[in-house]
């Protein structure tokens, strides 16, 4: 989609922040991550996931569809790739973790993606997908007429249960640091998140409202 990463994800409409940083501080603690491992990001977008996760001491690389992806981290590896079309473009068992935020919604067939990274993770390897929740953001997720797939928590359980993943979890993220901190605010934002304005602009009603949800599974490491 040759103009939709610089369109969506323009510096005015989507000003780089510090929160991309604090997820991935974030995911690597809860998820045990570890320096030296290697991360695959499908559609990286501008990379900032990938930059702090090499910061972090992971072995990082990207795909994207977006030809102009890149451009955006001229250090790390990104490859143009559909993965629907053509797949990944990386042998079996290449990575440790895969990780996506925000993809899979877009996505006509996300078991074909599953299956795709199935084969690449190496045995015992993470699938780590972040994708907005259907339930708390119907009336707004198809703004992005690029939205294919909505998922709810039992769909997306199904997808890695399909996938024939290991250890799946999946549950609600409000994208809001300080209660990731403090976790008693989540009842706070539960109490105000029905009186919150469909498309309000201010982060921390927006956040509130808007919930992601976090599905993991490993790889049989057989």
């Amino acid at each position: 989609m040759r103009n939709y990463l610089k369109t969506e994800y323009s510096k005015a409409k989507r000003p780089y922040t510090a929160y991309p940083a604090k997820l991935c501080d974030y995911l690597f603690s809860m998820f045990n991550m570890r320096t030296g491992m290697s991360l695959l990001e499908v559609g990286c977008g501008r990379g900032e996931f990938l930059k702090h996760f090499k910061k972090l001491g992971l072995d990082v690389y990207g795909v994207d569809i977006s030809p102009e992806a890149p451009d955006y981290q001229r250090d790390i590896s990104i490859q143009i790739c559909d993965i629907e079309a053509k797949g990944l473009p990386f042998p079996d068992k290449s990575f440790d973790i895969i990780y996506s935020k925000s993809l899979i919604e877009h996505l006509n067939n996300p078991d074909v993606y599953v299956s795709e990274t199935v084969r690449v993770l190496k045995p015992g390897g993470l699938l780590l997908t972040l994708v907005p929740d259907w339930e708390s953001n119907y009336k707004i997720y198809f703004d992005d007429y690029t939205h294919r797939t909505p998922f709810s928590p039992v769909s997306l359980e199904l997808l890695y249960r399909v996938g024939e993943l290991e250890d799946i979890n999946v549950f609600k993220l409000r994208q809001i640091p300080i209660v990731w901190k403090f976790p008693l605010l989540n009842n706070f934002c539960a109490v105000i998140s029905p009186f919150i304005p469909v498309r309000t602009g201010i982060p921390f009603l927006k956040w509130s409202r808007e919930l992601m949800l976090v599905g993991s599974g490993r790889k049989h490491a057989a």
